[in-house]
């Protein structure tokens, strides 16, 4: 499906109708409903049958049934980005806090964490109710607290030790279970707490909905710990399952499975870099002539009533061209 693209006030933004940087006017490639997202340089929709929607509207989402919206935007820098994504962030804390009282926020490790430092600053520090938020992980490695593998750990020191949420909303897996019980413990915690009315539920199916997932990617098109080619890719019954031969250590790990990252209400993919170009440029082109004969993990991640946005710098999105606007 083709993109849509629509320019923001930029001084250098690649277009992927050219190919090239340069400064772009200010004009729409394509007719296309959507507000920007603060501090981005250009967006894209792939879904024409969903809205694009800005952040301001106070109002519930309509979306058609069972589609969802994908925007790209990319950055001068990763410091624009991240600039971006605490804005970004901090109006869906105000928007689900304000709605329901509560705001369920799904973490993932690697560079992801040091990407929400500006939720650590001025003017978030203050004006983010903190005490609303519930923390979350994607994936997690099956090691102690205290490990330096622990995505628990990443995300205390780069950023939960500098924010007021309380201990016990914040949801780390037990650490003394093996990756199966562990995997089952966090599922169970997690259907406690929709019984609870802490966590959403889609009505549909049953599954969480998670008000927003802050994702990254592997250079190998990886999320969560849900890997190019592995078996837990189908795994469509469990809510959180368990891996013991990851391909990247440590081996043993527990994740979300693909339904129920595909059924949050949002979804913040966050990549930055030239050695994920080559993952980017396969998800966004549909795969021609990258070498994949396979869908990445990152390309299953379609949400069925939600908005994705991929949160990129220009190194990130360096392989791409006039031929990459579509999945």
């Amino acid at each position: 499906m083709a993109f849509s693209l629509s320019t923001v006030s930029s001084p250098k933004t690649l277009l992927p109708s050219s190919g090239f940087l340069r400064s772009p006017p200010q004009t729409r490639l394509r007719p296309f409903s959507a507000r920007p997202i603060p501090g981005s340089k250009t967006r894209f929709s792939h879904h024409p049958l969903s809205v694009s929607i800005g952040l301001h509207r106070r109002q519930p989402v309509k979306m058609a049934a069972a589609t969802g919206s994908k925007q790209l935007t990319v950055f001068d820098s990763e410091e624009e980005l991240a600039v971006s994504l605490a804005k970004y962030t901090a109006e869906l804390s105000d928007k689900f806090t304000r709605e329901r009282g509560a705001f369920t926020v799904v973490l993932s490790g690697g560079s992801l964490i040091k990407a929400l430092r500006k939720l650590t600053e001025s003017p978030y520090l203050d004006s983010v109710e903190w005490s609303k938020w519930h923390i979350f992980w994607v994936d997690e490695r099956v090691v102690k607290k205290d490990h330096p593998d622990s995505n628990y750990k990443l995300a205390l020191d780069g950023f939960l030790s500098k924010v007021l949420i309380p201990p016990n909303q914040i949801y780390a897996i037990n650490d003394t279970l093996p990756p199966e019980g562990a995997a089952d413990d966090y599922e169970a915690r997690l259907k406690q707490l929709v019984w609870d009315h802490v966590i959403k539920v889609v009505p549909t199916s049953g599954l969480p909905r998670f008000d927003i997932m802050l994702l990254g990617m592997g250079p190998d098109g990886h999320v969560a710990s849900l890997f190019p080619g592995h078996p837990l890719l189908k795994e469509t019954q469990k809510w959180v399952t368990h891996i013991t031969d990851s391909p990247k250590p440590p081996p043993e790990r527990i994740t979300f499975t693909f339904p129920v990252i595909n059924a949050s209400a949002y979804v913040a993919m966050v990549v930055t870099g030239s050695g994920k170009a080559g993952a980017v440029h396969k998800a966004l082109s549909g795969g021609e002539n990258t070498g994949y004969t396979d869908r990445l993990p990152v390309e299953m991640v379609e949400l069925e009533q939600g908005e994705f946005t991929w949160f990129t710098d220009k190194a990130a999105v360096s392989m791409l061209n006039e031929k990459d606007t579509s999945l």
